[in-house]
């Protein structure tokens, strides 16, 4: 269980952003606890013949092709610093508040079906009777 996505200051202040930052985190903690396929593909063995050992291998197509394997994230970018400074510096809180405002202006909730709201709501009803016949009696004591 992750606790805690949002918070800032020990739970005294929620963020947005810092949400948006924390479900990208999360998302990369999730994809890596699904493991790592391994087969001549990933393991770029074709690449390493190509480029051969002790060479650099972070500027290959393939290492470019693979770099999502890992994780997708949303708002952290792998870019190459020149790459990010041609893209316009944006860093992850810029890209963050970037989603909040996307996210606040065009998300469109989807209502919840019509059965599982009536077993909410009893749920509730049921959970309020408890609650208020349990403080009569603890009135009455």
């Amino acid at each position: 269980m992750i606790y805690g996505s949002g918070m800032l200051e020990l739970g005294m202040t929620f963020s947005l952003e810092q949400l948006v930052l924390d479900n990208d985190i999360i998302a990369m903690e999730r994809k890596a606890m699904e493991g790592i396929e391994v087969n001549d593909k990933t393991l770029c063995v074709d690449a390493i013949k190509e480029v051969g050992v002790g060479n650099d291998f972070i500027g290959h197509q393939t290492t470019m092709d693979n770099i999502d394997l890992a994780s997708d994230p949303l708002v952290f970018n792998r870019f190459m610093l020149g790459d990010w400074r041609a893209a316009g510096f944006k860093d992850a809180a810029t890209a963050a508040h970037d989603v909040v405002v996307d996210v606040l202006k065009n998300h469109k909730v989807k209502p919840i079906d019509a059965d599982v709201l009536a077993k909410l709501e009893a749920i509730t009803k049921e959970a309020d009777q408890a609650y208020l016949k349990k403080a009569a009696r603890e009135e009455n004591e």
